[in-house]
């Protein structure tokens, strides 16, 4: 939360994503956008993820741009969630 701060995200806390096997995680979100969940976090990571969150709050497209991502936010991706608006219906 410390590297949060200053940097206009905002963070909240939950109680489990579910994720156990693979370490701390920790989901960005966005208003109208895909979501993402990444594992594999140290409790360092605070700066990377408020470095993704910036390049997907300042993306035009609504996606996190993969290449631009910080080492641990490309390794640790487990889930990109689309918004239910996206889905498409099943023929």
């Amino acid at each position: 939360m410390e590297a949060a701060e200053g940097a206009g995200v905002r963070v909240r806390q939950v109680a489990c994503l579910g994720n156990c096997k693979r370490g701390l995680s920790a989901a960005i979100l966005r208003e109208g956008s895909w979501s993402y969940v990444f594992g594999e976090l140290e409790p360092h990571s605070g700066p990377d993820l408020v470095a993704g969150a910036e390049l997907f709050a300042n993306s035009s497209d609504g996606f996190m741009p993969f290449r631009q991502r910080p080492e641990s936010l490309k390794r640790g991706l487990i889930a990109r969630i689309p918004t239910t608006d996206s889905l498409k219906e099943v023929p």
